[in-house]
């Protein structure tokens, strides 16, 4: 039995090593041809996309459909479409350059580890450290902790190189990882500013299914992440979505919106879970990535996610 439960932790401890990694690491696949534009955007921004996002960029075919991608990429993840900068945009080189500047360990800054942290979340709420650790087995250690996004990260210095590496487990297991991490990383790179975005957490798990009988996209949305106006009785909200859908093994891509203007009750709001959108949509059989954005209007927030559909 003992032998067993051994087995079973170090597989669990191998899982969530090879998990965690996947989150951090910027490789992927074979070597891609692109074009000078395009190389240097992948260079920087496979840090910040999501698994979907690298997926569709390397099957894009050509130059032409590279551009636009790039063009969207930036533009979803803009928290406010209605000026000329891209504050997101802009935030991301800002911290590549204070990572380049900071973070030095032999490679670029922004390849370190700590340099890789701090452009997905920022400066840390808090900090803690001791580079003369007398620990066996670590010469240092560093502590960033982000009470904005739920979670703490241990830097450690094993063989007093100066090099702070993170140990992708959690705490428990002897890594460095406190709380969720995952969540958090996937927050940042579907360009989540918590600042700047005042929509719940719980607005976040929205879900999404296609009908395929009725050709149409099912969205449910849960009702106690809402922010509703109070109007002759009625309790309104005006809601815009952005869907951008694209093959999953191609890369062609449609896109389109659609506004809904809902009104219900307090009654009846009060006993609802989720508020259910159906929006048509005629896909042909196969496989999607669908990224969806939904707007509440007027300035209250948004939020993104992104779904695997098999039609």
């Amino acid at each position: 039995m003992r032998n067993n439960q051994s087995i079973l932790k170090s597989v669990a401890h191998s899982c969530l090593v090879l998990f965690a990694f996947s989150l951090i690491s910027c490789g992927g696949g074979p070597k891609l041809e692109l074009d000078p534009a395009s190389k240097d955007f992948y260079e920087t921004a496979r840090l910040i996309m999501t698994k979907q996002e690298n997926r569709i960029f390397r099957h894009l075919p050509d130059k032409e459909s590279r551009e636009e991608f790039i063009q969207e990429f930036w533009i979803k993840r803009d928290p406010d479409r209605e000026t000329d900068e891209n504050e997101f945009r802009e935030e991301f080189f800002r911290r590549i350059e204070y990572a380049n500047e900071h973070f030095f360990e032999g490679p670029p800054g922004w390849k370190t580890d700590r340099g890789r942290m701090y452009i997905y979340f920022g400066s840390p709420d808090r900090m803690d450290g001791n580079p003369m650790s007398n620990q066996p087995g670590m010469r240092g250690w560093i502590l960033w902790v982000y009470y904005r996004y739920g979670f703490a990260v241990y830097f450690f210095d094993r063989r007093g190189d100066g090099q702070y590496n993170i140990e992708p487990t959690p705490t428990e297991l002897g890594g460095g990882l406190v709380g969720d991490f995952s969540y958090a990383i996937e927050k940042a790179r579907l360009g989540y500013i918590p600042q700047q975005d005042s929509m719940s957490d719980k607005f976040m798990n929205f879900q999404l299914d296609y009908d395929k009988q009725n050709k149409e996209f099912i969205i449910s949305v849960p009702t106690e992440a809402l922010v509703f106006e109070e109007e002759e009785n009625l309790l309104k909200l005006d809601l815009e979505f952005e869907f951008y859908i694209y093959q999953e093994e191609s890369g062609v891509k449609d896109k389109f919106q659609h506004t809904e203007n809902f009104e219900t009750t307090e009654e009846r709001i009060l006993n609802q879970k989720d508020i259910v959108f159906t929006i048509p949509k005629d896909l042909e059989p196969g496989k999607y990535f669908v990224d969806v954005i939904i707007t509440v209007k007027p300035d209250v927030g948004k939020v993104r996610k992104i779904f695997n559909i098999k039609v």
